[in-house]
Order: C-alpha cells, then structure tokens, then sequence
C-alpha cells in the first residue's frame, strides 16, 4: 500500500460548496464498482493515501451531538493531513458546514507547526485572513479544544471529462481520543468490525449518465455515515454515560 505522507500534492482551493452522497458497499462489490469506475476516472493526485483528522468540539462534545441529530444546519472544525505529518507537512484547518443537502467547506492550509500556531497561540497566518476571522470566531463562540483523531485509508478517483467529479473509497477506520497530536500516528481504536467501504460521491454538478446507470445495475441507493458521529455514539457517549454512574471516589 503507498500512504502519502508529507510530499503529498495538495490543492489551493479553499472555499467548496457542492452535494456530496455517501454509499455503504461490501468487498465484493467494491472489487467491480472500481473496476468500472476506472474506465471514466482516474486516480487523483492523493492516489491511495492515509487520511487523518484532528476534530474539535466543545468540552461536552456539543457541535457533534448537534450534528447527529440531523439538524437543518450543522458545522464542524478539523484540522486534516495527508499521511502522518512533520512540523514542516502541509495540514488544512476546516470548517465544514452543511445547510439543506448542501455541503459549505472552507479552509485553510500552513505547515504543522505553523497551522498549530495559530490554533493554539493566535498567531496569524500570512494567507486567507477572511477564513482565519471565521475560525478564531468558532473557537471563541464554542471554546473548542481537541476532542478525536480519526484516520482512514482511501482511494481517490477524479473524473476525465469533469473534473469537478469527484469519488472516494474510505475503509480501515480507526479512531483515538488521545495522544491529540497528528504527527504522533496514524493508529488508533478500529471504529468498525466489519469490512466495507464508504463510497462518497462529490459534485458541483449533475451526474453523468454512465455514472447513474452503474450505481443502477449495482442496485446501489446512498446512505448515511459520520465518521465522528459513530464514535461518538458507539464509544464516547457510552463511556461518557458511565462515568457519570460511577460513584464519586
């Protein structure tokens, strides 16, 4: 398996807004959906990569409570790399935001060091001061502070004919909730025990018709997965939930 790591290319987009649906598929079906998928895309510049996020919520993990409750607008904060950074790995800062079926993002990115910086100490980045104004006013608004480091692998695919297609794998995820420093690894508690792929589709427009017909002769219809929300309500909210019954020691 290649993971990338720091030399990763990146892209310098920092404002998204399109839909994006997730699909829940078995090996087997993965095995001849990406075979077919790779007769109209291509791998994109992350290829088959290592993804890790660093999330942040309040102190009683608000932001993702709101969100698993599937409100009509829900936000979130992470800071995202590719593979397991260095002081010097280009890292983005998130915020990700979905009103109506639309998904918002907007971001930021800096070497670890740097991007660490400005998260903890305020100090500015020399680039996208407009985002930098909307994340200092999450962390104000809410009091952020580090929560979970997820981490995945994933194929990424981008269309020949539109580049604004979009498709990613996800699968081996694992997740931890402490050691909060991305440079420290990749490894973590597995969020699944079964074996299967998040298929997430992401376009800023319509779907092409070669596209719509696979999803047909596969039978497949989207779902619904957070990684950050299973977390929370298979292992945190439990053990959250427990500590409040022990008895005071």
């Amino acid at each position: 398996m290649r993971i990338l790591g720091q030399n990763a290319k990146t892209t310098d987009r920092q404002v998204f807004k399109r839909k994006e649906k997730k699909y829940l598929i078995d090996r087997a079906t993965f095995d001849e959906l990406f075979s077919r998928l790779r007769e109209h895309m291509d791998m994109d510049d992350f290829g088959l990569s290592t993804v890790m996020s660093l999330y942040y919520d309040t102190e009683d993990y608000r932001l993702i409570y709101r969100s698993i409750e599937k409100p009509l607008f829900k936000e979130k904060f992470r800071v995202r790399c590719y593979g397991v950074p260095t002081d010097d790995s280009t890292v983005f800062a998130e915020i990700k935001m979905k009103y109506k079926g639309i998904v918002y993002k907007r971001r930021t990115s800096a070497p670890y060091r740097s991007m660490m910086a400005f998260i903890n100490d305020g100090m500015p980045l020399m680039h996208d001061r407009q985002i930098q104004k909307e994340i200092r006013y999450l962390f104000n608004h809410y009091d952020l502070v580090p929560k979970v480091i997820l981490a995945y692998d994933r194929y990424s695919l981008k269309g020949r004919e539109s580049r604004k297609l979009r498709i990613t794998f996800d699968f081996n995820m694992r997740f931890r909730t402490y050691d909060l420093d991305l440079r420290k690894g990749d490894y973590g508690r597995p969020i699944e025990d079964r074996d299967f792929y998040i298929m997430e589709v992401k376009s800023e427009d319509g779907l092409p018709m070669w596209f719509l017909d696979i999803l047909g002769d596969l039978r497949l219809t989207p779902g619904t997965y957070s990684k950050y929300g299973v977390c929370y309500k298979k292992y945190i909210f439990p053990e959250l939930r427990e500590k409040k019954k022990r008895p005071e020691e």
